[in-house]
């Protein structure tokens, strides 16, 4: 994890333990201090100050059958649910939630990171459990198990039990000598440039995914890659793994598919490219843009170690 990094503050505990304990669920999910924070196709409710909004279990109990809840863990013994009220109309949002539905990524820079990462938990929950309402191997329909964590299938002769599943995918900053190598992605109109990524194939390493991806995509062919950290992404359910890369032949050749141009830029480049409006760079809460910043920061001409 890259310190500070959006969506990845590990400083709750997840009580893993307790998923399976009804007696404990039942006192945690009655307690007046507990939490439980309404998520509206995956959305969550904010507040005028964008602070998200949520209910003691006493006012949660009107909206239980609505949808399904998430024990997210615990914040100094405090429990944290989330309630899928997807069921809901708009119209009866309003008229039942004072707020304003917004995507997280629209408002997490005025979250804490400790909020962002719950709340991230639980979008990314809400998510895998609309996409798993019915079994992957035979088709039955499934029912929770685990406060939330799991799914078994109610089908004839299988009864298979479900995980969230967690799809990983490499995020790289390419570097040759004094200058980095940003691209824009062919579906994006704006001129936003980042870095490449792409998911892990079944029986790759990390490392090879970097090579492969940088490759395929803007046809430069890189040598040592350096781990920089690593950031849950759950729009809807990746882990963004991060390197910085070192290009041993910097020839572009862009695939026209997934990105449209590619260049390489000098952190003079980059500084007059932003202020002119030419390119935007990737979003604050995104490790795409830490890549990029850290490298930025770093003086001109230094040796990275593990790039060498």
């Amino acid at each position: 994890m890259v310190p500070g990094m959006r969506y990845a503050d590990g400083e709750f505990d997840r009580a893993a333990e307790w998923r399976q304990d009804a007696d404990w669920l039942a006192v945690r999910r009655a307690a007046p201090d507990s939490r439980v924070y309404p998520i509206w196709r995956h959305r969550y409710i904010f507040a005028d100050n964008k602070a998200p909004v949520w209910l003691a279990p006493p006012a949660a109990a009107a909206l239980a059958d609505l949808g399904q809840s998430v024990l997210l863990g615990l914040v100094d013994e405090t429990a944290h649910f989330s309630l899928d009220i997807s069921a809901l109309s708009e119209d009866n949002l309003a008229n039942v939630l004072a707020g304003t539905a917004h995507d997280l990524r629209d408002v997490a820079m005025n979250l804490s990171h400790r909020t962002a990462a719950i709340l991230a938990f639980g979008r990314g929950m809400s998510i895998w459990h609309k996409d798993h309402e019915y079994c992957g191997r035979c088709g039955g329909p499934t029912k929770v198990e685990r406060a939330g964590h799991a799914r078994r299938c109610l089908g004839e002769n299988c009864g298979r039990l479900h995980f969230p599943r967690t799809d990983p995918a490499v995020i790289t900053l390419v570097v040759d000598g004094n200058r980095c190598l940003l691209a824009r992605r062919a579906t994006i109109s704006i001129p936003r440039f980042s870095t490449v990524a792409g998911f892990v194939e079944p029986g790759e390493t990390l490392e090879d995914a970097v090579r492969r991806e940088v490759a395929e995509e803007v046809g430069v062919t890189v040598g040592p890659v350096l781990y920089r950290g690593s950031q849950p992404w759950p729009f809807p359910s990746s882990l963004m793994v991060g390197y910085w890369a070192r290009a041993l032949d910097p020839r572009i050749k862009v695939d026209g598919e997934e990105i449209s141009e590619a260049a390489w830029f000098t952190r003079g480049d980059i500084d007059r490219a932003v202020a002119g409006g030419d390119i935007i760079l990737p979003p604050d809460d995104s490790i795409s843009r830490r890549l990029v910043e850290d490298w930025r920061a770093l003086p001109e001409g230094m040796n990275i170690t593990g790039l060498a």
